[in-house]
Parts: structure tokens; C-alpha cells; sequence
């Protein structure tokens, strides 16, 4: 991968860590002074211990992370200690509130310090028993019973009141992704949803502006972000991505996991009658055995069904969302799942709406083209939303005439009734140094 030439860069270094059920990928990136990202390095490993997106086994993930991290740091030749870190995984909810304050002087502006104070009252919002709040979203703002207004700051106005989407995750399910990176000698700057990175790699400003569904198939599972009026409106994770086509594909043609996944990739397609009645491909047996000789057809059949399965479940996501007849931009698939074979047209008939593959190209500086592949959407993600916040907090500072943190690096942009990470990062911290707190802790 090419090497950056320290000049070019224009921003402090983002370190993104997706932590997927196939993959464990680190990457490092920085602005250049063309305002592309360009990527100093990366590293991955194979999952072992993330089971649909969910840490199932600490150390199995912290052996991979410290791989995939070296080879980052190897090739970039940078001392990583702080990621974004993604999380995804079936117990994510989302939800629809709306909350209000009254100013005390229609003379002053609305100010950040008003949103921040709207936002800071949502993290307080009571959620069920082992939940807590990952992400506040404002949608649209309402000053003075004026509806739709997307940015308030400067305006003049008594009664602010906003549309919020907030995300919610389990609480035992974040700890041991935090719990994960802290062992392997990091730390989390901010914990992203992966669909929202995703989406700020592959979609457009016209794309969410026009109505757009995101729909990131990865291994474990398949995220999905809907966008309009360049607003976040609806986000859903469906517990089936990748690997639940390879298990069908090794049940369904007797072969071994390994065999039914390097058949998926080579020679698998998502539209059976795409394929030739009499292509035939032949598997090695076992010690002693015949090859086997796996049809194409048959092949096709078992993932086209799958597949089918999956876009149901992404077509009901999009009609329970209130939002599918005002989606122009359709449909832009993302993710390691992207790349099957005739996977955009099976969509485009099953939906009825436009369809493309998503890629991170428009971001990324030139460079190695492996990089651009929509199975490292997530990772790219991560770092462009640590460079965007960067870029916000910088904007913000150059403004009020502030310089940076005492420690140099950015905000990492927490309310302060926000709690989730914080609280995981004051409970992880303890039980790091004892474990055995875990057991009298309240994570509360």
C-alpha cells in the first residue's frame, strides 16, 4: 500500500477498528490537503471469538485485534493507542422521541450550548433493564412552532424542541467490546454504529438528500440505515448476513465450511437461472474418498434462497420505516456480501426499487485499489467520522478563538448525561485492574 509523504497530511491520524464476524480490520487514515482520506495503513485478522456481531469469546478477540493492529502499525509505522471502534449486532434498537426547553431571552441566538442541552436531556431518557443509549440524532428542529428547520443556531426563538432518533444496545454486549480492545492495549475514543459508518464511506449528500436505504451485509449480520431529506430516519440490524449462506451451502452440498465458502466466493451467484444447467465443479473428498462434483445450478439455487430471505426482511425494514415510496436514490448494497455475484438485480426485482454497489472510492485518496472493496466500508467509516468530528470540534474552536485539549487530541464529543461509554470506560477501567469488582459492580 503507498505510503504517505508527511506533508500531504492536513489532520491529525483516526485509527478505525471493526470488529465483524469474519474479520477484524484496523485501519489508519488522515486527511490529505486535497481533503481525501488517505489510508497510511492497514491490518486484519481472522474473527474467531464475534459470533453475528457480538463478542462471544474475549480472548480469541483481543488475540486477533493485537494481530490486526500490528500489521496496521507495520505498515503505517505508527504507535496506535486510541480507535473508533464499531458496533453492531442484533440486540441494537432504535427509537423516535421528541423533547423541548424554554430559553430564557428571545434577544440571544440559539447557540450550540441549546442543542447540546436538548441532547444531554435525551441521554437521560429511562430504557429497559440492561440498555443504554449508544447515539442521539437530532432530525428536525422546531423554534416557536416553525417545523422543519434542519439548523437553529442563530436564530431567535423561545420554544426549541427537536425530533431525535436514538440508538440503544445492550449494555453487556458494548462491555465486552470495550472490555475486548482495553486488553488489547487500546483505547476507545468513540464507540460508532457500524451502518452510520457505512454511510458516511458510501453515500452521498444527494443520495440522502433524495431518500436512500443503506444495506451493509456483513458476516454475522446485515445493517441497515435509512436516509431522507438528508436526515437519519429508521436504522435495523437483521441477525443474517454472509455466514448463514455458507452454513446453507455446506449443509446443502455435504461439503466442509472451508470448501462451502471458497464455493460461495468463486463460483456462487445470487440468480440461479443465470448459471448453465451442466457447469459442474469438482471438490476433493475426504483422505480416501472420490472428488465431489457440486452442480452450479444447485449451487445458485441454495444462496438465491438465502438471499431472498434476507432481502425480505431488509424490504419489511423498509416499509415499517413509513419512508418507502419517498426513497429516489434506492437502494445502495455495501459490505463483503456485495460483492456476489448478479446480487443487484435479484435485489432490483425482489424490491422494485433502484439498486448499486457501494463503495468507499469517493473518499479515499488514490492508492491501493484493495482498499475500495465494500467489505471495508465499515473500516473506512470509522475513520472518516473521526476525521468529520475532528473537523467539526476544529471549526468550533477557530470560532469561540480556542485552542486545543490539554492533551492535544480531539473531543470525543460526549454529553455529559450521555453515560454509555463513559460508564463502560470507568467500569472497564476497574475491572482491568481487579477483576473480581466485576461481581459487586452495578453497571448502572
Amino acid at each position: 500500500m503507498q505510503k504517505v509523504n508527511k506533508p500531504e497530511i492536513k489532520s491529525e491520524i483516526i485509527v478505525g477498528l471493526d470488529i465483524g464476524t469474519t474479520k477484524i480490520c484496523a485501519i489508519v487514515g488522515a486527511r490529505n490537503e486535497y481533503g481525501k482520506m488517505e489510508v497510511m495503513g492497514m491490518g486484519k485478522a481472522e474473527s474467531l471469538g464475534v459470533t453475528r456481531g457480538v463478542v462471544s469469546n474475549i480472548e480469541k478477540t483481543v488475540e486477533a485485534i493485537r494481530k490486526a493492529i500490528k500489521e496496521a502499525e507495520d505498515e503505517s509505522g505508527i504507535d496506535i493507542r486510541v480507535v473508533n471502534v464499531g458496533i453492531a449486532g442484533q440486540h441494537i434498537q432504535s427509537q423516535q422521541h421528541r423533547n423541548m426547553i424554554t430559553r430564557q431571552s428571545m434577544d440571544d441566538e440559539i447557540s450550540q450550548a441549546d442543542i447540546d442541552k436538548l441532547v444531554d436531556m435525551m441521554h437521560r431518557i429511562p430504557q429497559q433493564p440492561g440498555y443504554d443509549i449508544i447515539h442521539v440524532l437530532p432530525q428536525e428542529f422546531i423554534v416557536d412552532n416553525e417545523v422543519g428547520i434542519k439548523d437553529p443556531i442563530g436564530m431567535s426563538g423561545i420554544r426549541l424542541e427537536a425530533n431525535f432518533h436514538i440508538i440503544t444496545g445492550h449494555v453487556t454486549a458494548a462491555n465486552n467490546l470495550y472490555k475486548c480492545v482495553r486488553k488489547a492495549g487500546l483505547e476507545v475514543d468513540e464507540l460508532i454504529l457500524e451502518p452510520l459508518a457505512s454511510s458516511d464511506a458510501v453515500l452521498s449528500e444527494e443520495e440522502k438528500e433524495a431518500g436512500v436505504v443503506l444495506v451493509d451485509i456483513g458476516g454475522g449480520t446485515t445493517d441497515i440505515a435509512i436516509f431522507q431529506d438528508g436526515i437519519i430516519r429508521h436504522t435495523a440490524v437483521i441477525p443474517f448476513g454472509g455466514n448463514i449462506i455458507t452454513e446453507d451451502i455446506k449443509e446443502g452440498c455435504t461439503v466442509l465450511r472451508q470448501q462451502a465458502e471458497l464455493l460461495k466466493i468463486r463460483f456462487g451467484s445470487a440468480l440461479a437461472s443465470e448459471t448453465s444447467d451442466n457447469e459442474i465443479v469438482s471438490i476433493p473428498g475426504l483422505r480416501g474418498r472420490e472428488p465431489k462434483e457440486i452442480s452450479v445450478r444447485n449451487l445458485a439455487n441454495i444462496i438465491q434462497a438465502r438471499i431472498e430471505e434476507i432481502i425480505e426482511l431488509v424490504h419489511y425494514e423498509i416499509k415499517a420505516s413509513g419512508y418507502e415510496k419517498k426513497l429516489i436514490a434506492g437502494i445502495v448494497l455495501t459490505g463483503g456480501g456485495a460483492q456476489l455475484k448478479n446480487l443487484r438485480p435479484l435485489v432490483e426485482y425482489l424490491t422494485g426499487m433502484d439498486v448499486r454497489i457501494g463503495t468507499p472510492n469517493e473518499h479515499l485518496a488514490r492508492g491501493d485499489n484493495d482498499i475500495k472493496s465494500p467489505m471495508y466500508a465499515t473500516g473506512i467509516g470509522l475513520v472518516l467520522k473521526g476525521l468529520n468530528r475532528q473537523q467539526r470540534k476544529a471549526a468550533a474552536e477557530a470560532a469561540k478563538g480556542k485552542g486545543k485539549a490539554k492533551d492535544g487530541r480531539p473531543d470525543t464529543g460526549k454529553r455529559a448525561g450521555g453515560g454509555f461509554l463513559d460508564r463502560i470506560i470507568q467500569m472497564g477501567k476497574e475491572w482491568i485492574e481487579d477483576p473480581e469488582l466485576k461481581d459487586s459492580k452495578d453497571f448502572k
